[in-house]
């Protein structure tokens, strides 16, 4: 997701949608960090076999650079 202020985060969850509305104080729920930062958008998500697959994912994205997440949320180039 992308706040408010150009900062990026990152997360974890079954149902996108909620967590996005979470994030953005529509419904209870959500992070301190977005709490502040609001309102967010959607840039990207993908899915995984499991919750721990999930979190192995996000833990790789959390280390990538800021260029390299946004090039990551960025649609494929048709070549």
């Amino acid at each position: 997701m992308q706040c408010a202020d150009s900062s990026l985060y990152t997360g974890v969850t079954r149902d996108v949608g909620r967590r996005l509305r979470q994030h953005n104080g529509e419904i209870v729920g959500g992070s301190r960090y977005t709490k502040s930062r609001r309102p967010v958008c959607l840039l990207w998500h993908e899915a995984a076999a499991d919750r721990s697959a999930a979190q192995q994912r996000e833990a790789q994205i959390k280390s990538l650079s800021r260029a390299q997440k946004l090039k990551l949320a960025r649609p494929q180039e048709v070549q």
